[in-house]
């Protein structure tokens, strides 16, 4: 268990040789459930993102390919994971499409206003008071933006429950708990979505 546990912790905040190997897994692993969650922003046609806890920056990628148009930020607290985005997402930063910052999800380094549309890719697990970060996901909306949560569990499947047990500081959320911080944060209108194959989770908050 000791390597095992060693690696999946690296999902908190990716750092050194197992956190370059799961900033590399993230991209292709979570491919899937990111587009299911994308599938969610009916009517949503962005200037601005922001892909907050972007990891290794694939969805970002794929956000800039569904919002040609649009420019984008992704954020991360974990250099490693920061390092990975941008190596990702080289092409757009050199076209000035996009920007890959770090930092923290409960003191977002942005002005007011600044965002069309947030998106939290399985992160939310790890966030620091979900009601403080989608407080601040909230500031830097402009009205009538959109904030997208998309989670491989929805709180209450056995597999997520039990890297709960296994990985720091990590909170498999329920869409009723969810709701009820976004809607604490500010959030007017909030719609949740359940795979019904899989515990897969999309939550869109609106402002």
């Amino acid at each position: 268990m000791g390597l095992f546990k060693d690696y999946v912790n690296q999902t908190r905040k990716p750092e050194g040789f197992l956190g370059r190997l799961m900033v590399d897994g993230m991209n292709g692993g979570h491919a899937k459930l990111a587009d299911w969650g994308m599938s969610h922003l009916t009517g949503v046609s962005p200037a601005s993102v922001v892909e907050l806890g972007c990891g290794g920056g694939r969805n970002a990628a794929e956000l800039m390919k569904r919002y040609p148009g649009a420019l984008l930020t992704a954020l991360d607290y974990s250099q490693t994971s920061v390092q990975k985005a941008k190596a990702t997402n080289r092409k757009a930063i050199a076209a000035g499409r996009c920007s890959v910052v770090r930092g923290n999800v409960a003191s977002l380094p942005f002005e007011a206003g600044s965002f069309d549309l947030a998106t939290a890719f399985e992160t939310v697990y790890f966030w620091p008071g979900l009601e403080t970060c989608f407080a601040e996901v909230y500031r830097v909306l402009k009205p009538g933006g959109a904030f997208l949560i998309c989670n491989e569990s929805d709180g209450t499947d056995e597999t997520g429950l039990k890297f709960e047990k296994i990985i720091d500081g990590m909170k498999c959320y329920t869409a009723d708990e969810l709701t009820a911080a976004l809607k604490a944060a500010g959030f007017a209108a909030v719609s949740t979505d359940r795979r019904p194959d899989k515990p897969w989770l999309t939550v869109v908050g609106r402002k």
